[in-house]
């Protein structure tokens, strides 16, 4: 983690959250006790206020009702801002989708087996699964990711960056040491670095991995800390009895870790997958290196969280593609203060519903970047009131 630590300006004043250190030029740089671990800082720099205002005025002079395209006007202004682009740059995006294995699967929490994973890994590997047939015809390159698939092989098409063949069965022992989290985590922080460097300017989140709504309940419901059943759906297509088992599993090993909402990172390692810590990873590297994140459903989603309590800030950096059908997504979301923008009932995973939101911003930055003016049309712009 060494080679994301700023190695400039050390003057940094002291914040009320002790473990964060603000620079003038507002560089964060934070001394969280996990990611020490990793041998250094984690460097992330604020959003850029001055190009979020000037989005908001391009947008503002544009011949359009003022707000007229809704949350759209302010996800644009976000990705200038995280870019430091006022132009909103669109051009280059990528799906990194990370796939993982889960030992929980032992306990018969899904219908499908852990082979599944790998055959639809090595599906995006030949560029013939769901989100890639999506993402062709959003303009996107999928960058499926093996950080722990219960294979000896990589697919190929494939990056490796295995960790191990899948995490533990978390009711008999933790998911994953310490050691393969921050393994998974720096490896979601690597592609987002590669990204950057290949001219990535917006990226998306997807996941593959059966049983990984199973830890993504699990994490969710210690993180905010409320009923299990209140935020565990049925994932691939569980069966009222399924989804019964599948609560009764995670309230069993809630009551065996008798977790603290606080301690994140032993929530993770416990009860998460080798996916939510490379997808953790993602939105970490997403503010470390300036480049906007559209989060995809559940998985990826608790991953956001997880990253956000283990880096204050990073959600500034992300947004939201639609609400998953999974019922932690919604609270997580809030939580996190992002706004879905598609309401589908979507549960394929992959990285889909992000994929969905890239062509919706396209079509956006078609006016966005088209910049036909009220002046161009000769009609008087509308002003912008301030309640008194």
């Amino acid at each position: 983690m060494g080679r994301y630590l700023n190695q400039g300006n050390e003057s940094f004043e002291k914040s009320v959250n002790s473990e964060i250190y603000i620079d003038k030029t507002g560089l964060i740089k934070y001394t969280n006790r996990v990611l020490n671990t990793l041998q250094g800082y984690v460097c992330i720099r604020r959003p850029d206020e001055k190009i979020r205002k000037k989005v908001q005025e391009n947008w503002d002079s544009l011949a359009k009702p003022l707000d007229g395209l809704g949350i759209f006007e302010k996800i644009f202004t976000q990705i200038g801002a995280v870019t430091g682009d006022e132009r909103v740059p669109l051009q280059k995006k990528a799906v990194i989708v990370m796939c993982a294995d889960n030992g929980i699967v032992e306990e018969g929490i899904s219908q499908s087996g852990q082979e599944v994973t790998y055959q639809v890994a090595e599906s995006m590997g030949k560029r013939k699964s769901s989100v890639c047939l999506m993402a062709a015809q959003a303009n996107a390159k999928v960058i499926p990711i093996d950080v722990g698939i219960a294979a000896e092989e990589t697919p190929e098409g494939v990056w490796n960056k295995k960790v191990s063949r899948g995490t533990k069965n978390f009711l008999k022992q933790p998911a994953m040491t310490e050691e393969e989290a921050l393994a998974a985590i720096e490896a979601g922080i690597d592609s987002v670095k590669k990204c950057k460097e290949d001219g990535v300017t917006l990226l998306a989140t997807g996941e593959m991995g059966i049983g990984n709504t199973t830890t993504s309940s699990a994490v969710a419901a210690a993180l905010l800390n409320c009923e299990t059943a209140a935020i565990t759906g049925k994932g691939a297509g569980l069966s009222d009895a399924g989804l019964l088992h599948k609560i009764a599993v995670i309230d069993e090993a809630r009551k065996k870790y008798q977790f603290d909402s606080k301690d994140v990172f032993r929530i993770l390692c416990s009860v998460g997958g080798l996916d939510i810590a490379g997808l953790c990873g993602v939105c970490i590297g997403g503010a470390v290196y300036g480049v906007p994140v559209v989060l995809d459903g559940v998985i990826s989603a608790v991953a956001a969280l997880v990253a956000e309590r283990l880096v204050p800030g990073v959600k500034d950096f992300l947004i939201a593609s639609h609400k998953s059908r999974e019922p932690a997504a919604a609270l997580i979301l809030q939580e996190l203060g992002v706004h879905p923008v598609i309401d589908g009932s979507l549960a394929l995973g992959e990285g889909t519903g992000a994929v969905l939101m890239f062509g919706l911003l396209d079509t956006v930055h078609a006016v966005y970047g088209n910049r036909t003016t009220f002046s161009d049309i000769r009609v008087e712009a509308y002003k912008r009131f301030t309640d008194v």
